[in-house]
């Protein structure tokens, strides 16, 4: 008998990895240095649409810096995992993805403190897919993919504790 192999289709890959600083004024521009210096790629700046008085932002105003990782987006999560010691908590996993924040940046292996930057967190989001997600994201002839291609918290907990040796709480 042969044995029952898995459907490809069903595979759990990680699709991107993104990280992003949120701040205004000088504090977004030494964001943008931090981001440059842990990716070595050029981060983009986000805009607001909103206005808010309270936090004094307008739309139009810059307010945040984000760089998002497709290619060695593994070698760039282990390092971020590092950093908070491979412990996540089991409400910041959600459908297709999770989040979690670095305190600092200084914890990051490999990292050290830059003077002209100073002090600052940064938060990442690990996006997921499966084979498949192109045919509801497509222009042209566009479809429908079933519920069942949606990635559940389950999936996503048991993906990071074989593959990264992630602990959840």
């Amino acid at each position: 008998m042969e044995e029952k192999t898995q459907n490809k289709m069903r595979e759990i890959k990680i699709e991107k990895v993104v990280l992003n600083i949120g701040g205004t004024g000088d504090y977004l521009i030494k964001g943008f240095k931090l981001l440059e210096i842990i990716t070595n790629k050029k981060p983009s700046k986000t805009t607001s649409s909103k206005r808010i008085p309270g936090f004094g932002v307008r739309p139009g105003l810059e307010v945040g810096t984000v760089v998002t990782l497709r290619k060695d987006a593994e070698e760039v999560l282990k390092r971020m995992l590092s950093a908070v010691e491979n412990k996540i908590k089991k409400k910041q996993v959600s459908e297709n993805n999770f989040s979690f924040g670095v305190k600092e940046y200084i914890e990051i292996p490999g990292m050290e403190y830059h003077r002209d930057i100073g002090i600052m967190g940064l938060d990442i989001t690990v996006v997921f897919k499966r084979a498949g997600k192109r045919v509801r994201l497509k222009k042209i002839k566009n479809g429908k993919i079933p519920k069942k291609q949606i990635i559940t918290k389950e999936e996503i907990i048991k993906f990071m504790e074989n593959r990264f040796q992630t602990r959840f709480k």
